[in-house]
């Protein structure tokens, strides 16, 4: 049986994944994380595609990292790819999510859709069976919050 190639998608990280507050690290963009992280479980590679090089680039992988994040390769094709100028500078990716888009960035819910039009349909009880629900109740879920907060 033939497996799938894996999709690779190219992801910005200022204004994309997180607020735009370069040199600095913005607040997470909504459903950014979450959005990564579900189609990472689908078995896409996810390439760091970002201006941001040196300390800058670090912190910025580091970030992700500590969101659950881990990138296939970060501003190369794939991890051993070394850059020289024999070698196009653009990445080789099936997807390009960047807030530079023509349009603007859609937001991660539109994302999603877009890139999972299968999951949708016009009838809402579908749709509503396919919701994640959390195991932990919400006044689990708020006592874990206030723990947090206090053990900071």
């Amino acid at each position: 049986m033939h497996k799938p190639k894996a999709m690779k998608i190219a992801v910005d990280f200022d204004g994309t994944i997180v607020e735009h507050e370069y040199p600095e690290i913005g607040k997470p963009k909504l459903f950014a994380f979450e959005t990564l992280k579900a189609l990472q479980d689908q078995g896409a590679l996810l390439v760091l595609w970002t201006y941001r090089s040196g300390k800058e680039l670090d912190e910025a992988v580091d970030y992700c990292r500590k969101q659950g994040i881990e990138f296939y390769a970060v501003n190369k094709s794939y991890p051993e790819e070394v850059y020289d100028h024999t070698i196009s500078r653009k990445i080789d990716a099936d997807v390009f999510i960047d807030d530079r888009n023509v349009g603007g960035f859609l937001g991660w819910s539109a994302i999603w859709q877009m890139l999972n039009p299968e999951l949708f349909t016009d009838d809402i009880k579908k749709q509503m069976k396919r919701i994640p629900v959390s195991k932990r109740t919400f006044w689990q879920r708020l006592n874990r919050f206030f723990i947090s907060k206090i053990n900071v």
